[in-house]
């Protein structure tokens, strides 16, 4: 279901299901925010603020309070809003009227155990802070083992301290408060069908793969970009002589696949899509458009699949893709004009020098939107044609090909006679 944007008159109540404590507000900053960013833990520990005064439910505010106490936009509230969501540290219920009602319904972190043993949060964690942070993390939340060796356990049972008698029955009416945390949710990676039917049936128990494995599976093909056909034989290596999977073993086997073909990098997350406060707004019918709705609604790794017509994108072309969102930080959809612009000027191949050098352009100009990334090709794309026209008297007929959006119906910066003869000369030799 489509929900119109956020305004920020809509109301919104927090309910808790969290019971954060002093501990937990550590777990929150030391782990979680390493990858879901500062923005998404304020909107957490603002929301949880919120609570305060009537505990478990709270009283309604507008977002414009949200805005005005985090000093965020209300687009920037969004997307910390889905980092919450995607770490489980929050559900967001709605109720659509003239004024949308919302619940945000706040989740507790998971304790550093469960965390350490994340199949997704502990490598991404990791990943993202380095060998050294990471080991101060762990030692930090460990605990001093007790050596008992010498010691004689002389605890009481309960039955030894308390006897049972009749009371009247009574009713609990309300719930008790019980700390809760919520499950991380991926779609599905894996054909679990398939993967079952290629493993004998006299090598698993008929149980291997039950609904927590699956999970684990999944969990782990989304981390690690392993398909199933890969993971068929990596789970096969994991089975124990009970039939079983060895979440352990399977575990350490994805992570070495995963380094082994990425040379010893580990994965990391990025927000995948365009934000939807930097997109076009929808109505506009022309080819230009079309083309700035394709780049804002696809994902990077999506285009990039499109244009390889039958089959996968290559490793190399697959790490320049996700080097351009984690270390130059760009949006996705301006990574996709990238991506088209450089396939169509070098006869469909991703030169890692060419385009990390535009890359840099677009930090530097501070782009953010599919259309000033579409016009800033264009420009790039005349200047080459001005230093090649120099060079030769007459254009040549091996031109490089303009990419499809360029001089369709748009609306662009007024242009000069000279370079409007540029531009017809260029679509002629092209035609």
């Amino acid at each position: 279901m489509k929900i119109r944007d956020l305004l920020p008159a809509d109301i919104y109540v927090v309910y808790d299901r969290a019971f954060i404590h002093v501990e937990d507000r550590k777990l929150i900053t030391l782990l979680y925010q390493p990858i879901i960013g500062t923005n998404a833990v304020s909107l957490y520990l603002t929301l949880l603020d919120d609570l305060m005064k009537e505990d478990v439910i709270s009283d309604s505010f507008t977002h414009h309070h949200l805005m005005t106490t985090t000093q965020m936009s209300l687009d920037t509230l969004k997307i910390a809003r889905e980092k919450l969501e995607a770490t489980g540290l929050l559900k967001t219920y709605v109720h659509e009227e003239s004024i949308n009602h919302y619940v945000y319904v706040l989740y507790a972190p998971l304790d550093a155990a469960n965390f350490f043993n994340h199949p997704v949060l502990n490598v991404v964690l990791y990943n993202n802070i380095g060998k050294k942070e990471y080991d101060k993390l762990v030692s930090y939340f460990k605990v001093p083992r007790l050596n008992l060796k010498d010691y004689e356990d002389i605890t009481l049972k309960f039955s030894e301290v308390f006897q049972s008698t009749s009371l009247k029955p009574f009713e609990v009416l309300d719930e008790v408060k019980t700390k809760e945390t919520s499950s991380i949710l991926f779609e599905e990676q894996i054909d679990f069908d398939l993967l079952a039917s290629s493993i004998p049936k006299d090598m698993v128990h008929e149980k291997f793969l039950n609904e927590n494995t699956k999970n684990l599976i999944n969990a782990l093909a989304f981390t690690y970009h392993i398909d199933t056909i890969a993971m068929q034989n990596l789970v096969r290596d994991s089975l124990n002589v009970k039939g079983l999977i060895d979440k352990v073993t399977l575990r350490k086997l994805c992570r070495n696949f995963y380094q082994f073909e990425e040379g010893g990098k580990l994965p990391t997350l990025i927000y995948r899509n365009q934000p939807d406060f930097l997109k076009k707004p929808e109505g506009d019918t022309s080819k230009w458009a079309k083309m700035v709705y394709t780049f804002e609604n696809m994902t990077p790794y999506a285009y990039l699949a499109s244009r390889y017509k039958s089959g996968k994108p290559t490793k190399r072309d697959l790490q320049l893709i996700e080097d351009l969102m984690v270390e130059q930080k760009l949006n996705p959809g301006v990574v996709n004009v990238l991506v088209a612009y450089c396939l169509s000027v070098n006869n469909e191949r991703l030169s890692k020098s060419y385009i990390e050098t535009i890359a840099g352009q677009i930090k530097r100009l501070h782009i953010e939107t599919v259309e000033d990334a579409m016009r800033l090709t264009e420009k790039e794309h005349k200047k080459r044609r001005k230093a090649s026209l120099k060079t030769t008297k007459k254009p040549s007929k091996k031109e490089e090909p303009l990419p499809e959006w360029f001089g369709k119906e748009q609306e662009l910066d007024k242009v000069t006679e000279e370079e409007e003869e540029e531009m017809k000369s260029i679509l002629e030799t092209l035609s």
